[in-house]
């Protein structure tokens, strides 16, 4: 389920650093907000039945429950020509195409975020997994 949400968060993240801010790119951001926000409380009440869900796990799944919905609001905020266009429906064909930044990030600054996440986001997603299936097959066994 975390890598799950993770893709909820992920996806729009990187379509926001890459691609022009349009209205495409904005429904993709709200698309994953929501999915993301709905998604959260399902972990948490599926976790809750099975172990002990302590306050403090709980505040941190509501912080990060909102940030998606932060990032597109930063995004609007930055881009209020894509939010008219998004809200009248789009002016034209390109503002529903993926299209490229015209001032794209530089790579060396792309290849540092790369790199940490990589390593702040997913080995400690991958290394969480492994203890999952691990404790999955241990109850399994007995």
């Amino acid at each position: 389920m975390h890598a799950l949400m993770m893709t909820e968060a992920g996806v729009p993240v990187a379509v926001g650093l890459l691609a022009k801010i349009n209205p495409l790119v904005l429904s993709v951001m709200g698309g994953a907000a929501v999915a993301h926000g709905a998604t959260a409380p399902y972990d948490v009440s599926f976790a809750t039945g099975r172990r002990e869900v302590r306050p403090i796990e709980q505040h941190i799944h509501s912080f990060l429950e909102v940030l998606p919905l932060t990032a597109m609001a930063f995004a609007a905020c930055l881009h209020p020509e894509a939010v008219r266009d998004t809200l009248r429906g789009g002016r034209g064909p390109d503002d529903w195409k993926l299209l490229p930044k015209e001032r794209p990030l530089p790579a060396r600054y792309l290849a540092a975020l790369a790199a940490t996440i990589s390593l702040g986001v997913a080995l400690p997603y991958a290394e969480e997994m492994k203890r999952c299936l691990r404790a999955r097959r241990t109850r399994r066994a007995a």
